[in-house]
């Protein structure tokens, strides 16, 4: 995959949002095979998971993506929950404030990884989940998420 450079904080908390009056296991699954579509379209090296309710519901390695990606998954999963946004625009965030999400000594960095791929997933406005993408640069992760979510509300209609 090509160097992408970054988007700006705006750029991400401009795209679409999946929040849904409800979001089932079957969506989840759902939600992961579209992301899937997305990898093997983009030719990514990606590991797709999407969890709901503190469960894996769907998870796919892709590639060379193995056990190693897991913690990844794990840990922009947990900074969704955390800050309820992206994962990349909480980087971003902290990036374009001056003050690096790494710089950071009021968390846990083994645990909690500000690096694009994971996106939250919300039920009236509350996130009950996630769809996170590990293996490339990070903002190609973010990327495939973000296009999953979208092409997944497309569908819904």
């Amino acid at each position: 995959m090509s160097q992408h450079p970054d988007p700006t904080a705006d750029a991400v908390a401009a795209e679409p949002l999946l929040d849904v009056a409800a979001f089932t296991q079957d969506d989840a699954v759902d939600l992961g095979v579209i992301a899937l579509e997305v990898v093997r379209e983009r030719g990514a090296n990606l590991a797709v998971r999407v969890e709901l309710g503190g469960q894996t519901v769907f998870l796919a390695k892709t590639g060379s993506t193995d056990a190693s990606n897991e913690p990844w998954l794990e840990g922009k999963a947990r900074v969704v929950h955390r800050f309820g946004d992206p994962s990349l625009l909480v980087r971003l965030r902290h990036a374009e404030a001056g003050s690096p999400f790494e710089d950071r000594r009021d968390v846990d960095h083994d645990r909690l990884k500000a690096h694009g791929g994971s996106v939250p997933l919300r039920v009236r406005g509350e996130v009950v989940g996630t769809l996170t993408t590990s293996g490339e640069p990070d903002v190609v992760d973010h990327a495939v998420s973000a296009e999953a979510v979208r092409r997944f509300l497309g569908r819904r209609g």
